[in-house]
């Protein structure tokens, strides 16, 4: 299936979660000289205008973003102010929030001249608008399949290797076939980073995802979780959003844990959230 297109989404609460955890992950990586290949999987348009039909359909960026931009002026928190001021630079205007970026975009926001990056969509259509984004050189975007790419590509040339999989799960089966494309290029790619978003759903599809990680051996993998709200009582609808990072950096738990008490009370009385080690060294 290829009908999710994240324009109706983009800017949501779970963008905010996913890509916040990406800059905490890129700015330790940045910390040394030596290069890194970045991988996005399911890299989507890359910029997203919020007056197109169809963001402004369900309007999810209201329950996202925009209390964060509302109040930035106000929120101390390093990583958070560093974080929004990046945003302010994919604005046409920086005083006014009429774009929001995707993953892309974060990403090739971090290349040096020494890094590459990688952006698979499948998605034609959201490959034709991946394709007219102004990205850096060294971002080469390919036509096809992530997950599979993503195997193709291991081992990779550089001495280091970040990987953000973040699918839209249409299929149960994602779950699992996300947690084998980990597996497989933790094993060519030891030292890899891997972050892996996946949505919080009354059905719990995400455990099989948990279990099969946590049954696979690998050493060090970090869980945090933001829910907006209890699930529904009809059990439909994404109720939260939730993040893995598979060799984390060193003190990612407390930057975001300060990070998200800021976050929280902005996004409404039932916002929560809560990290734990997965599997533990």
């Amino acid at each position: 299936m290829l009908s999710y297109q994240h324009a109706y989404h983009t800017g949501n609460f779970a963008d905010v979660q996913k890509h916040l955890t990406l800059c905490v992950v890129t700015n330790h990586l940045l910390r040394k000289e030596s290069a890194i290949t970045y991988v996005d999987t399911h890299a989507g348009r890359g910029l997203y205008p919020l007056a197109t039909k169809e963001t402004q359909r369900l309007q999810e960026y209201r329950e996202g973003i925009w209390p964060l931009w509302q109040a930035r002026q106000r929120l101390t928190d390093p990583l958070l102010s560093h974080w929004l001021t990046m945003l302010e630079r994919a604005q046409p205007v920086a005083s006014e929030l009429t774009h929001y970026p995707g993953s892309p975009w974060w990403l090739a926001y971090s290349l040096r001249e020494q890094d590459q990056l990688k952006l698979f969509e499948l998605h034609p259509g959201e490959h034709e608008h991946l394709r007219t984004q102004m990205l850096p050189q060294q971002a080469q975007r390919v036509y096809g399949d992530g997950l599979a790419g993503m195997c193709g590509l291991v081992p990779v040339a550089t001495p280091r290797l970040c990987v953000l999989i973040d699918p839209s799960y249409e299929r149960k089966e994602e779950y699992q076939e996300v947690a084998d494309t980990a597996i497989y290029t933790l094993a060519k790619a030891r030292h890899g980073i891997v972050l892996i978003w996946y949505p919080l759903l009354p059905a719990g599809h995400h455990c099989t995802l948990l279990a099969r990680l946590k049954e696979s051996g690998i050493r060090k993998i970090w869980r945090s979780e933001l829910q907006l709200h209890a699930p529904s009582e009809q059990g439909r609808g994404m109720y939260g959003s939730g993040m893995l990072v598979i060799n984390p950096p060193w003190g990612i738990d407390e930057r975001l844990a300060a990070a998200m008490a800021h976050i929280t009370p902005l996004l409404g009385g039932e916002c929560g959230y809560r990290a734990e080690w997965l599997v533990e060294e």
